[in-house]
């Protein structure tokens, strides 16, 4: 089947659906794939590139009237232009678009709501939404930094000690630790908050301070519920307090179709010290994270404090913005090409296809039924209390059993040692308690080299051990060869698990 990619009909769109590289891998499935003229040529991809790798470059007609037609946002004017039995693949919003699902439905046309993808795991590959939003958090902190008019990392220098700057990041989804990322890279001190007390893990492993709200909005269904006004008020003064001590502010929370939650104030600008910044990712004509917020301008307050509401942050970096949705793009047809025949199956029993589809042949599929969430089952409570107290502890017994061995085994080894070892034993057992706390206490993000750290430990144990091996002692030979097994088994598994992690670094030639 022919896959058309059009130039997107947008004024002032920098993006295209495919990059030569996403448009040899749709080639690489079996499918021809057309190009119209110049439609990447603001994200740098000149005809040239795509024709190089398999494409037609055709006019504006025969792109779309293709059998397969994916752009960013389902057209307007140029949807007439699509023939019937087509397939659509575009940002719908077919929450707020009734009229669209209409038209497509009287078209006969098949039509995947790429915004639309289902949030579960298998799925996130597929996600426009999520890489967007990931370059989108990255050029909100180039933004703030172009504005702020100095530099985020602290110096110390001959004329004198210059400060980090205050980064604060309210939400801590795709964008938020995309903003967390880039902001720390650049030497500023990060902050962020999330109504998801959980994500304070994700925060730390990036470099920056979790900074707690008195609210939780957990929910059963994983999606984070309605506060009560009440709660609203103390989530707001939350961020006025951390938004005062703070240069720069970048707000995160969108909701598509609908307002942005209100998370700046005017009141909280009025707080903010001249020469702050907020990047507010949510501004929309329909209302954004701040109210003195305008989509798409710059608005410096009466106190000095810039408001950057530019919705447009995918289209600054038009290159990588393109390539990651054309990847999206990719990744969709891979999961319904598996013959890799250049024909796709729209299978609707599939959860992730189904949730995308907005018509199939016609047929209104709008809206998906409910995504189902495994989770494991709670334990039935038993009727008799005092039976189940028994196997509990036996139970208990039976895991732990192993642990009051080796103590008895430590304190037998203890009394049959010669006294002259008791002052090494001491120090053994001093060198267990600091190590548990020291490795305890290692940073996530640190993890991988504290790895190569025990790897050289035990390696050392492995000489140590090597020397001992000899000895006419039957227990000193023993326990030296356990110790080589052991150590050895450490050594080579921290390797294996280095090997695999750096792996997953690795450009892939897919």
């Amino acid at each position: 089947m022919l896959i058309g990619i059009p130039k997107e009909p947008r004024v002032g769109q920098t993006l295209v659906a495919a990059s030569p590289d996403t448009v040899g891998k749709l080639v690489k499935l079996g499918y021809d794939v057309c190009v119209e003229s110049g439609a990447g040529d603001a994200a740098s991809y000149p005809d040239a590139q795509y024709a190089a790798v398999g494409a037609a470059i055709v006019g504006k007609e025969e792109v779309w009237g293709a059998d397969i037609v994916t752009c960013l946002d389902a057209p307007a004017d140029e949807l007439g232009l699509i023939k019937s039995g087509a397939t659509l693949i575009a940002r719908m919003n077919p929450h707020g678009n009734p009229e669209l699902i209409e038209k497509l439905s009287a078209m006969g046309v098949t039509a995947m709501a790429l915004d639309m993808v289902p949030r579960i795991s298998r799925a996130q590959a597929l996600d426009v939404r999520s890489s967007m939003m990931n370059v989108a958090g990255y050029r909100a902190v180039i933004e703030a930094a172009s504005a702020y008019g100095r530099t985020f990392a602290g110096q110390v220098t001959a004329a004198g000690k210059v400060k980090p700057a205050n980064v604060y990041i309210i939400g801590v989804g795709v964008a938020g630790l995309a903003a967390i990322g880039q902001a720390g890279s650049m030497g500023a001190q990060v902050f962020a908050t999330d109504v998801r007390a959980e994500v304070a893990d994700q925060v730390e492993s990036l470099g920056g301070t979790f900074v707690e709200i008195p609210v939780k909005q957990e929910s059963s269904d994983g999606y984070a519920r309605a506060l009560t006004e009440e709660e609203q008020a103390l989530v707001l003064e939350t961020y006025t307090k951390q938004a005062a001590v703070s240069d720069v502010v970048i707000t995160t929370a969108q909701v598509p179709g609908r307002p942005a939650p209100l998370l700046i104030t005017e009141e909280a600008v009025a707080g903010m010290k001249p020469g702050s910044v907020i990047v507010d990712m949510g501004a929309s004509p329909l209302g954004g994270n701040c109210p003195l917020s305008k989509p798409g301008e710059i608005v410096v307050t009466d106190n000095g404090v810039t408001i950057i509401g530019y919705d447009d942050l995918p289209s600054r970096l038009p290159g990588q913005s393109s390539q990651l949705f054309g990847q999206n793009i990719v990744n969709l047809m891979k999961l319904v090409t598996k013959a890799k025949d250049g024909i796709p199956v729209w299978d609707m029993d599939d959860e992730v296809v189904r949730g995308m589809t907005v018509t199939l042949e016609g047929q209104i599929m709008w809206p998906p039924p409910p995504v189902k969430v495994s989770a494991a089952p709670k334990q039935e409570a038993k009727a008799d209390a005092a039976a189940e107290e028994p196997v509990a502890e036996k139970s208990a017994f039976a895991k732990h059993w192993w642990k009051a061995l080796l103590g008895v085994l430590a304190v037998v080894l203890i009394v049959a040692a010669p006294p002259s070892m008791a002052s090494h034993f001491i120090v053994f057992m001093l060198a267990i308690v600091v190590g548990f706390y020291v490795i305890t206490g290692v940073s996530h993000s640190l993890h991988t080299p504290l790895m190569s750290v025990t790897n050289a430990i035990s390696g050392i144990i492995v000489v140590g051990a090597l020397l001992q091996i000899g000895s006419d002692n039957p227990v000193v030979m023993a326990l030296s060869f356990i110790a080589v097994a052991i150590a050895s088994i450490n050594v080579f598994g921290g390797f294996t698990v280095t090997r695999r992690m750096l792996k997953m670094f690795e450009r892939s030639n897919d």
